[in-house]
């Protein structure tokens, strides 16, 4: 049986703890790999582009912090997405601002989805039937 990996790249170390918790407690059995800014993002999918053969496990979908140092989220989206063969991962930005200037460009640039932190909340607070 395939293991699944999600690739997470985000720079504040509390929130991968917090990514990390959330998808230990619902017991997911995908593998979560965490990288803390765009350089290693690409050095990440760049060893397992090198290793040989053809079965290459590259991450299921990659969960992209737009904000972080060294390489940001824009930049490392950019090279993802023109990479002949990273360009087929999924990536979902996960963010905390939603500028529509900002949403626009990152379509533009390839991304899969755009999804801010708010949204979700409110989904769970005001939208989701959770019994209480």
């Amino acid at each position: 049986m395939k293991k699944f990996t999600i690739l997470i790249a985000e720079d504040d170390a509390d929130d991968r703890f917090l990514l990390k918790t959330a998808f230990e407690e619902k017991g997911y059995s995908e593998k979560i790999e965490f990288v803390e800014n765009g350089i290693d993002l690409i050095d990440y999918l760049g060893k397992i582009q090198a290793q040989h053969g053809t079965d290459k496990q590259y991450p299921c979908f990659i969960l992209l912090d737009l904000n972080m140092p060294k390489k940001d989220g824009r930049t490392a989206l950019k090279e993802v997405k023109e990479h002949p063969d990273f360009k087929r991962i999924p990536v979902i930005i996960f963010t905390t601002t939603k500028n529509e200037n900002e949403v626009r460009r990152c379509y533009e640039l390839g991304a899969n989805t755009y999804v801010v932190v708010e949204d979700i909340r409110s989904y769970w607070i005001n939208t989701a039937s959770i019994p209480r």
